[in-house]
């Protein structure tokens, strides 16, 4: 192949096009209550699949699965399995902010008609990998590469879509059959909704604020906490 015809030109977007990854961006959200009964297509879950697989990954070695669950009696053992957690996380605040945890919708399992559970192969490419023989994390941040990706086009495409992080780890492992050497990455609830809110739920319910971007950024070399 010559070097020609292995690199492509890399024109910049159009307005429309460029606006619209920002658009993607701005509206995203974590979708705990607001889904629809509406069934997800196949044709689309395999187009949010393909973004998701899509997405960089250290030494291309491409370390996820995507365990999608549609049947409802798995996602209702994936919802016992939540509450029990949620339940002991509750318990972790005090006065009223345990009060605000509990009035709190976090996730949508049984609501959404889908849920992917993402996981990452710790063995896929081998003892060693290229970019990842200094920083064995690596795998993992590229598996949230993944995540984001998904996320991003399902908002394009008009899909919610929830991150669930409230389990046990050995629940999931044990409902899902998940074997040891696979890391669970992340839980998922997508399906169609009508409406999103239009500031993060958290922030909408008072729970946390977006920080100031200037606050967070450094010049040259760390400069404090914010």
């Amino acid at each position: 192949m010559t070097k020609s015809t292995a690199l492509a030109q890399a024109a910049a977007f159009s307005t429309a096009e460029r606006d619209a990854v920002y658009k993607a961006i701005y509206t995203r959200r974590d979708v705990r209550d607001q889904f629809l009964s509406d069934p997800v297509a196949d044709d689309l879950l395999r187009r949010l699949l393909d973004a998701a697989h899509h997405a960089p990954s250290v030494g291309f070695m491409q370390p996820w699965n995507f365990i999608v669950i549609r049947e409802q009696d798995a996602r209702e053992q994936v919802w016992r399995a939540f509450q029990q957690a949620n339940d002991e996380a509750a318990e972790m605040f005090e006065g009223a902010r345990r009060s605000t945890y509990r009035s709190l919708k976090l996730e949508g399992i049984r609501k959404a008609p889908v849920n992917i559970c993402v996981t990452c192969d710790r063995t896929r490419g081998g003892e060693v990998v290229l970019g990842r023989t200094h920083n064995p994390s690596m795998d993992l941040y590229s598996t949230v590469c993944a995540i984001q990706n998904l996320w991003l086009a399902a908002r394009a495409e008009g899909i919610g879509m929830g991150w669930v992080s409230i389990f046990r780890d050995a629940d999931l492992r044990r409902i899902l059959e998940i074997p040891d050497r696979i890391e669970i990455v992340g839980y998922l609830c997508l399906g169609h909704v009508d409406q999103l809110y239009e500031n993060p739920e958290l922030e909408v319910k008072g729970w946390n604020r977006r920080m100031d971007l200037d606050a967070l950024i450094f010049d040259g070399k760390w400069q404090g906490d914010p």
